[in-house]
C-alpha cells in the first residue's frame, strides 16, 4: 500500500526556530478529535493527519469489493495494492482512494460499522502504523486516531484523550449525516457508537484506550474553540519547557 499525505498549511514564521512537536490526539468516535485536530494544526502550521480516514478508506474499499471481512488473507492482499492519500484543499481534507475522491463516502453508516473489523486486521495496521510513522517523523504534525499515543507515538510530545458522553456523540454523529442528506435515528446511533467503543476498546491489537500521561479532555460542553484553546495551551507550554 502506498501512503502519502499533501498539505497547504504553512509552518508560521514565528514558529521556525522552536522544536516542531508529535501531538497525538485519541479518543472514542464522535468525541471532537477531527475537527479539533484540523483546527490546532491549522493554528499551529502543523501537517493534519487523519489517521481513521485512512482506515475508512481501506474499508469502503474492501465493502466496495464485496470481500468477507473474515477473510483476512484476502483483505492483506487488497492493502498491499492500495493507494490512500490525504489532501488539503481549502482548508477541508479530501480521502483519495486510488486516485478517487471518497471523502463523502467513508463516512457512510456502512463504512462506520463495518471499519472496526479491518482496523482489527494484523496486515492492514501494519501498513498503517509504518506509513503514519513516517509522516509524523521530525515532528510538526498533529494526528489523531485511537491508538496514536499507545502504539503510533508513544513518545509524542503532547499526548491527548478526548472523550464525551454517548448522548452528545450521538447527536455530533447525526447532525454529521444530515449533512450528508442521510438521516439515522438518534437511538440508532447511540447504540452503534456503543458497540464501536466496546469493539476498539477490547480488540487484541492496539486497543483503544488512554495512554498514562496523556491529558484527557471531556468535551460534552465544551466549544469547538476551548477545546483547540486547551491543547494549544498544553502544545506552547511543551514548547516552552524544551
Amino acid at each position: 500500500m502506498e501512503i502519502s499525505i499533501l498539505s497547504s498549511c504553512k509552518i508560521p514564521e514565528n514558529a521556525l526556530n522552536l522544536k516542531k512537536l508529535v501531538i497525538a490526539i485519541d479518543g472514542p468516535a464522535a468525541s471532537g478529535k477531527s475537527t479539533t485536530s484540523k483546527l490546532i494544526a491549522q493554528r499551529l502550521g502543523y501537517l493534519y493527519v487523519d489517521t481513521g480516514a485512512m482506515y475508512r478508506a481501506m474499508t469502503l474499499k474492501i465493502l466496495e469489493h464485496k470481500i468477507d471481512l473474515d477473510d483476512h488473507e484476502a483483505i492483506g492482499r487488497v492493502a498491499a495494492k492500495t493507494e490512500i492519500r490525504l489532501k488539503q484543499v481549502d482548508g477541508e481534507l479530501k480521502v483519495l482512494l486510488d486516485g478517487r475522491d471518497v471523502s463523502r463516502l467513508v463516512r457512510s453508516p456502512q463504512v462506520t460499522r463495518a471499519v472496526s473489523a479491518i482496523s482489527m486486521i494484523d496486515a492492514v495496521r501494519e501498513v498503517m502504523v509504518r506509513e503514519q510513522r513516517r509522516m509524523g517523523k521530525g515532528g510538526g504534525v498533529v494526528l489523531e486516531g485511537r491508538d496514536i499515543g499507545t502504539v503510533v507515538f508513544p513518545d509524542a510530545d503532547v499526548k491527548v484523550y478526548m472523550v464525551a458522553d454517548v448522548e452528545r456523540r450521538a447527536r455530533r454523529r447525526q447532525k454529521d449525516l444530515e449533512k450528508q442528506g442521510v438521516e439515522v435515528s438518534l437511538d440508532e446511533l447511540k447504540t452503534e457508537i456503543i458497540e464501536r467503543d466496546r469493539k476498539d476498546s477490547q480488540r487484541s491489537i492496539s486497543p483503544l484506550r488512554r495512554a498514562d500521561d496523556a491529558i484527557v479532555v471531556d468535551t460534552s460542553d465544551m466549544t469547538i474553540n476551548e477545546q483547540v484553546d486547551v491543547i494549544t495551551a498544553k502544545a506552547n507550554e511543551v514548547l516552552t519547557h524544551s
